[in-house]
């Protein structure tokens, strides 16, 4: 019993070291490592960024750091070691040279370059692997990664921030005055969007805010800017089209638009910005499912939804929507208020019930987390 508990800790803590690459390696997976020796931990780490040393090369560096053989060790990490050549080495052949014994992991990489692959490399060296302890918690850390392996589909967050009274904006949005967070919020809002391969909006957020889109700080992270305008509104002087540098820009909207605007289109096009058409789907002009195969054939793992309330309730209605992340500020806008949420969810057929959920608080404001998505969906 005391053995058992020592590991489920042991993988608890490495959930948790995995837990802070959170904004930094995606779309590779969030992963820890723990490496322990006759009941005492030894080593810890975890991946910390795109590009950088896995969660099980920084551990075994951290044993050596303070001084520890690895010999006959027992390793706990939170996904099967990768056994290809990528941005790095084989994590398998690590292990077997740093001489490990044990390896406890709760679940295969779902990715076909390991599936299995690399548990079977080890036990093939003699090194024995454990598979199955903390199968849900390691499936919450990473659902996108596990989700677009199944369905090649992106995880799809829808985020916003309201008042008490369910406005999304101000009226008057002049100056800081529209804004309903406050800083610590929206730098959590930030670590949230450097998470994502991609962001999207709708064109009247876009007229309204002339928003950026981009993670601040970036660390490097350059997601790609979506926005739904079905009659090509966006304006030529708007600071999506003039930052392209800085981040790929792509206007999703019609084959008819196109076509009978050429000269709008081009001068859009000529900004540097994508123009996608997309076909209509009961009534709407744009068939969100066919979007969504879209990115997922472009490599986004993770799209990040902050449209008005039209936008958001879409993706609820149409089913499609993984994550919420709502951020609820203690004020009340009442006739100042903009952009209703609840009115637009009173409008939605179905119920929704949140799995999963955390309440944070960031400054004075809280933020609820949940998911739409079952875990056994994939």
């Amino acid at each position: 019993m005391a053995t058992a508990t020592k590991n489920a800790e042991c993988m608890q803590l490495a959930l948790e070291l995995a837990a802070r690459g959170f904004g930094a390696v995606e779309p590779n997976p969030m992963v820890g490592c723990v490496i322990l020796r006759d009941g005492r931990i030894i080593g810890k780490g975890w991946h910390e960024k795109f590009g950088g040393p896995h969660a099980e090369i920084n551990a075994i560096a951290d044993c050596r750091k303070n001084g520890f053989d690895t010999t006959g060790v027992t390793m706990f990490v939170t996904l099967e070691p990768c056994c290809h050549h990528g941005k790095t080495g084989p994590c398998t052949e690590a292990i077997i040279n740093a001489k490990i014994a044990k390896v406890v992991v709760p679940i295969q990489d779902p990715t076909p370059q390991v599936g299995g692959k690399g548990i079977r490399q080890l036990r093939r060296a003699g090194v024995k692997v454990s598979v199955g302890l903390c199968i849900k918690q390691a499936k919450l850390l990473n659902p996108a990664f596990f989700k677009f392996a199944k369905t090649a589909r992106p995880w799809v967050i829808v985020k916003w921030a309201q008042t008490i009274d369910g406005k999304l904006a101000r009226r008057d949005t002049s100056a800081q005055t529209g804004w309903i967070s406050g800083k610590e919020t929206r730098t959590d809002a930030h670590k949230i969007r450097r998470s994502a391969q991609a962001i999207l909006v709708g064109i009247n957020t876009v007229i309204a805010d002339d928003p950026l889109l981009t993670p601040r700080p970036a660390m490097g992270k350059r997601p790609l800017r979506l926005v739904l305008d079905g009659r090509l509104r966006i304006p030529y002087m708007c600071r999506l089209l003039n930052t392209i540098s800085q981040a790929p820009v792509l206007i999703v909207t019609t084959k008819s638009v196109l076509a009978a605007d050429k000269s709008k289109a081009k001068k859009i096009a000529a900004k540097g910005a994508e123009l996608l058409p997309i076909p209509a789907e009961k009534g709407r002009w744009c068939n969100l499912n066919v979007l969504l195969d879209e990115l997922g054939i472009r490599g986004v793992q993770r799209l990040l939804v902050e449209g008005g309330p039209a936008v958001i309730s879409s993706f609820l209605e149409g089913g499609l929507a993984d994550e919420l992340v709502v951020y609820i500020a203690p004020k009340i806008f009442a006739a100042e208020g903009a952009a209703d949420i609840a009115q637009a969810m009173s409008r939605l057929k179905t119920t929704f019930s949140l799995n999963y959920v955390t309440t944070n608080a960031f400054g004075r404001d809280v933020r609820i987390r949940g998911l739409l998505t079952a875990l056994d969906e994939f």
